[in-house]
C-alpha cells in the first residue's frame, strides 16, 4: 500500500451510487445511505493497524448530500487505502430509535473487505471513542482474473448433493496435513477429498465478516469465541479470519481463489447467509454499522418505547428485511456474491424472519423474498430456505415463493425417529423418502423444494446421534441450557464411549442406515462434513462457540474409520448411478408402459401389502422401478424391528435379484459394487434387525 501518511487527499463532490468506495480514474467515490444525520466524516487510515486517522474529511450538506445520501471524491487516493465512518444525528431512541454517536468508528455496511485486527466489541458497545479499537474497511479495486469460470448452474437441482462445512473447521486439525489451515486457501488443498466423495456442492457455515467477540460473557471467560459465524456485520467482505493475508485488500481474492478451484472440480458453492440478524445484538450491544447509520431502518423496534428490539431470531435483533432500504441491500449484496465472485447458492439462516413485515406478522407475499426468487441474477442460484424462526414461525412446506428449497426438518425428525426404533413411523417415513408430497406437491412444488438431512452443524452428528441419549454442552459455559433437547437419538444401549464391541458395531449399522436411507430418498441430500467418517463432538450438540478440536474435522478418522469413508462413497456413487433416486416429479405409483414395474410399488413383510395402520409396524419396504431400459429396478428393505425376518423378493419374468446393499455386513460387503454383487437365487433373503438392504435387478 502506499504511504499517505503524509497526504491531504482534496476532495469534489461525489455521487450517491454506487454505495460504498468506487475506484475511479482519478480517486475514489465514497457514498453512504444516512436519511437522519446531521454530520458526517469519512476517515482515511494509513494501516488496518492506524489508531489514529490521517485525515478526517467532513462533508458539509449542501455539497456531499443527495437525498438521504452522503458521498465525496477522494482525488487520488490509491486502492487499497483503509476508510470509516463517523456520523452524528439526533438521540431521541425512544421516540426515533434514532442511535447516533458521534464518538463511535462506523464501518461501511457496503466495504468489500474488512480489518478486525484492533476490534474490541466492548469498546464499541460502551460509552466514549473507540477509535483506536474499531474496525476499518478497505478500498479494493475489485480487478480478478477468473479466466472462463462461470457459475456452475449446469449442475440440474435433482442431482445435487450437498456437503455442509465449516471453512475454517475442516482444515484447522494438525492432523489435516495443509499447507495454511483453516483458510479459503486451505479448502483448495483439500478439493482431492471432496471429489473422491462425490458431492456436487459445498455448503458453508458463514463466510461474511463476523464477530468473533460476539458471546455471552460466561463464554467469554472459558476463552471461546463465536466459531460458526451466524454473527455478521459486513456483508459484502470475506471473514478475515479465513484469509492468509492480513491486508483486506486480499480477502475478495482468496475467496475468489477458493471458488475458481472448486469450479475446476466441479464442485459448487452455497453460501450460508445470515439476514434475519447482526452482529450489533440488542439494547446493550455494540455499534458496529447499521445502528450508528440507520437504526430505525434496518431494526425491527418497538412501536411503542423503539429504545426496544423486537428479538424473533434469539440474537437480541431482528433485521427489518422488508424495508425498502434493506430489502435493496439484501438484494444487492446477494447479486454481487453471484456476478462478482461466483457463488452459486445461498441457504438462508432463521429464512421465515424475511418473511415477518415491519408489524412482525408473516407476509406470503414478503417483497424481499420473491425479488430474490424473480432477480434475474440469481434465476440460475439455489435458494434455500431455513423455514422457521426462533419466536415460533415454522414455514417447512409452506414457506412463500416456488423456487425455493426448504432444510426439510420434518424429513430429519422422521427419519431419526424410525431408525431408533420408534413403532408406527413407517407411513410418515414413506412420505419423506419419496419426497415429502404432502408438503409440497399442493402448492405445485417439486421433489426438490426438499433438502433432506439427518444432521447439520447444528445439532448433533451422526457418530453421537448414534452413541447419545442426551446432549452433554457443559463445556459452553452456559450450564447445558444451550442446544436442542429434542435430540430424538438413541446411544444403542449405553451413553457415550464404550469398548463393548457389539453396542459399537450395533452403532456404526446405524449410522449406515441413516446415511443409506438419506441418499435413497427423492430430494436433495445434504451430508454434514465428517458423518462420513463418524466424527464426534462427544455429546455436544451446538458446538457454536467451539474453535478447537471438539468442533474441527479430525482427518485421522479418514483412516480409523475408513469403511465408514468407503460406504459413503459408494453410496453417493450408487445415488448417481440410479435416476430412479432422483425423479424430478413426484411418484405416482402408477403402471408404466415399457417397464416391469410402476415407479414405487409398497410393501411390508408380505409383497404389495403396505400395513399403513398398523402402530407396531417397524418396517418399510418398496420397488423402485427403473426410469429408462439402461437402469436397474430397486428393491429396498428398510427394518428397523428387533429381530430378524425372511423377506420374500418380487417375482421377476426375466433377470435376477442382485444383492447391492445391506448395512449389516462387515465392509466391503456392506456395500458392493455393480459387477461383484452375488445373485440371490432364493425366492427370499434374511433381513437383519435395524438394516437397510437394497437389491438391484438386471
Amino acid at each position: 500500500m502506499t504511504d499517505n501518511t503524509c497526504m491531504n487527499y482534496q476532495i469534489r463532490t461525489g455521487s450517491r451510487y454506487p454505495m460504498g468506495a468506487t475506484p475511479l480514474a482519478d480517486g475514489v467515490n465514497f457514498s453512504i445511505y444516512c436519511r437522519h444525520a446531521t454530520h458526517v466524516e469519512l476517515l482515511l487510515f494509513a494501516a488496518a493497524d492506524s489508531r489514529e486517522p490521517f485525515q478526517i474529511i467532513p462533508l458539509e450538506a449542501r455539497l456531499h448530500r443527495v437525498f438521504f445520501f452522503w458521498s465525496v471524491r477522494v482525488l487520488n487516493l490509491p486502492v487499497d487505502s483503509y476508510y470509516a465512518w463517523r456520523i452524528d444525528g439526533p438521540d431521541d431512541v425512544h421516540h426515533s430509535g434514532f442511535r447516533f454517536d458521534r464518538e463511535k468508528v462506523l464501518l461501511d455496511p457496503w466495504t468489500r473487505g474488512v480489518s478486525d485486527m484492533l476490534w474490541q466489541r466492548t469498546a464499541a458497545a460502551g460509552p466514549g471513542s473507540n477509535m483506536a479499537t474499531s474496525m476499518r474497511g478497505v478500498v479494493h479495486s475489485g480487478k480478478y482474473d477468473w479466466g472462463d469460470d462461470e457459475t456452475l448452474g449446469c449442475i440440474r437441482p435433482e442431482k445435487t448433493i450437498i456437503y455442509e462445512m465449516h471453512v475454517g473447521g475442516f482444515t484447522r486439525h494438525p492432523a489435516s496435513g495443509v499447507s495454511q489451515p483453516g483458510t479459503f486457501l486451505g479448502v483448495i488443498e483439500k478439493i482431492p477429498y471432496l471429489t473422491s466423495l462425490g458431492v456436487t456442492h459445498v455448503e458453508l457455515l458463514p463466510v461474511m465478516a463476523f464477530d468473533e467477540q460476539d458471546v455471552p460473557g460466561g463464554v467469554a471467560e472459558l476463552g471461546l469465541g463465536n466459531y460458526w459465524g451466524y454473527s455478521t456485520h459486513s456483508y459484502f467482505s470475506p471473514h478475515p479470519g479465513y484469509c492468509v493475508s492480513t491486508h483486506a485488500a486480499d480477502h475478495m481474492n482468496e475467496f475468489r481463489d477458493m471458488v475458481k478451484a472448486l469450479h475446476e472440480a466441479g464442485i459448487g458453492v452455497i453460501l450460508d447467509v445470515v439476514f434475519n440478524h447482526t452482529a450489533e445484538g440488542g439494547e446493550g450491544g455494540p455499534v458496529i454499522n447499521f445502528k450508528g447509520i440507520g437504526n430505525e431502518a434496518f431494526y425491527h423496534l418497538d412501536p411503542e418505547n423503539r429504545a426496544i428490539y423486537r428479538d424473533y431470531t434469539g440474537c437480541g435483533n431482528t433485521v427489518n428485511c422488508n424495508h425498502p432500504l434493506v430489502a435493496k441491500f439484501i438484494l444487492e449484496c446477494l447479486e454481487y456474491w453471484v456476478r462478482e465472485m461466483h457463488v452459486d447458492g445461498f441457504r438462508f439462516d432463521l429464512a421465515s424472519v424475511l418473511s415477518r413485515g415491519e408489524d412482525g406478522e408473516p407476509l406470503y407475499h414478503a417483497p424481499v423474498l420473491w425479488n430474490i426468487e424473480f432477480s434475474n441474477v440469481l434465476s440460475e442460484t439455489r435458494i434455500i430456505a431455513e423455514a422457521w424462526d426462533a419466536a415460533g414461525l415454522y414455514q417447512v412446506g409452506d414457506f412463500p415463493g416456488f423456487r425455493w428449497a426448504e432444510w426439510n426438518g420434518q424429513y430429519r425428525d422422521v427419519v431419526r425417529r424410525f431408525v431408533r426404533g420408534d413403532k408406527g413411523m413407517h407411513s410418515e417415513l414413506a412420505r419423506r423418502f419419496s419426497g415429502s408430497s404432502d408438503l409440497y406437491q399442493g402448492d405445485d412444488r417439486l421433489p426438490i423444494n426438499s433438502i433432506n438431512f439427518i444432521s447439520c452443524h447444528d445439532g448433533f452428528t451422526l457418530h453421537d446421534l448414534t452413541s447419545y441419549n442426551e446432549k452433554h454442552n457443559e463445556g459452553n459455559g452456559e450450564n447445558n441450557r444451550d442446544g436442542n433437547s429434542n435430540v430424538l437419538s438413541w446411544n444403542c444401549g449405553t451413553e457415550g464411549e464404550t469398548d463393548d464391541a457389539e453396542i459399537l458395531a450395533l452403532r456404526r449399522r446405524q449410522a449406515k442406515n441413516f446415511m443409506a436411507i438419506l441418499l435413497l430418498s427423492q430430494g436433495i441430500p445434504m451430508l454434514n462434513a465428517g458423518d462420513e467418517v463418524l466424527r464426534t463432538q462427544h455429546g455436544n450438540n451446538n458446538v457454536w462457540c467451539q474453535n478447537n478440536e471438539l468442533g474441527w474435522f479430525d482427518w485421522r478418522l479418514t483412516g480409523s474409520n475408513r469403511d465408514m469413508l468407503r460406504f459413503t462413497r459408494l453410496m453417493i456413487a450408487f445415488r448417481k448411478r440410479h435416476p430412479c433416486l432422483t425423479h424430478t416429479r413426484f411418484l405416482s405409483g402408477m403402471e408404466r408402459d415399457g417397464h416391469w414395474f410402476p415407479d414405487i410399488t409398497w410393501h411390508s413383510e408380505r409383497l404389495n401389502q403396505p400395513l399403513w395402520d398398523d402402530p407396531e409396524e417397524r418396517l418399510l419396504a418398496c420397488t423402485l422401478g427403473a426410469v429408462d431400459t439402461r437402469e436397474e429396478d430397486l428393491f429396498v428393505v428398510m427394518s428397523m424391528q428387533a429381530n430378524e425376518l425372511v423377506m420374500p423378493l418380487p417375482r421377476l419374468a426375466e433377470g435376477g435379484w442382485y444383492l447391492a446393499i445391506d448395512t449389516a455386513g462387515e465392509s466391503p460387503l456392506d456395500i458392493i459394487p455393480a459387477g461383484e454383487q452375488p445373485l440371490q437365487s432364493a425366492p427370499s433373503y434374511q433381513v437383519q434387525p435395524h438394516s437397510v438392504v437394497v437389491f438391484e435387478r438386471r
